[in-house]
């Protein structure tokens, strides 16, 4: 009866868990989409480590999913070799986080330089293409950002005026508001920063919860599942 219940609680604290890692890849995946929906706007179609990098986060968050479904069948079923499966998985996961979060940290200047050079080049078309200047006023309104490094990089494209910046750079957006600006009516710090510091403090946050959550309480739940799985076939 001891071992019945200790497995009844374990499942149930295993299946909370299961329900965080679920979520935890939904975000993971939902920022994925996110990161490579902004890097194929302002990057250019070349195969990078920039453009790679939401890969990495999708294929990570589709894999902790999996693991989650595979957790829970072992649950439900109390199968052995399912939740020895799991924890291996968790290591595996654990293994792929620290190669990401290394090779993030290796190459973060070299992303942002990247994506600084493709947004100075969307720049120069801005004028003259109605469709980059869409994506880019875009990133400018929603990021609260102007140019890519701050204001001023619009002093240097061809056609506009020292004394204009486009209508997405404003605080207060209206027709012509980026004409005879001054600086407490735009946003005067560059999108290059500011949408490189909301990747990392999104992506390090769900991924941080789903480094903690999978090895401090995963492999812990696993194993003690496994244990009380153990248990029974002795009693039995």
């Amino acid at each position: 009866m001891a071992v019945e219940g200790g497995m009844k609680c374990v499942k149930f604290l295993l299946y909370v868990l299961l329900l965080a890692f679920c979520a935890c890849a939904v975000g993971l995946i939902a920022i994925g989409v996110a990161v490579q929906v902004v890097l194929k706007q302002a990057i250019t179609h070349e195969t990078t480590a920039g453009s790679l990098l939401p890969v990495v986060i999708i294929a990570v968050g589709a894999f902790l999913f999996l693991v989650a479904f595979v957790g829970c069948c072992g649950a439900c079923k109390e199968n052995y070799c399912l939740m020895i499966t799991f924890a291996i998985f968790l290591s595996l996961i654990m293994l792929v986080e620290v190669a990401v979060a290394i090779a993030g940290y290796v190459f973060r200047d070299q992303v942002k330089s990247e994506f600084s050079k493709s947004f100075q080049k969307q720049m120069q078309n801005y004028l003259t293409d109605n469709k980059t200047a869409t994506i880019l006023d875009k990133l400018q309104k929603e990021n609260k950002c102007c140019g890519a490094s701050n204001y001023t990089d619009w002093e240097r494209i061809p056609g506009m005026a020292k004394d204009r910046v486009p209508d997405s750079c404003c605080i207060n957006i209206t027709v012509g508001c980026g004409n005879d600006f001054k600086e407490s009516t735009i946003h005067t710090q560059g999108c290059v920063e500011t949408i490189a510091a909301w990747l990392r403090k999104n992506v390090l946050l769900v991924a941080g919860a789903a480094l903690g959550i999978a090895f401090v309480l995963g492999i812990i739940f696993s194993c003690c599942l496994v244990k009380s799985i153990r248990s029974g076939y002795e009693v039995m």
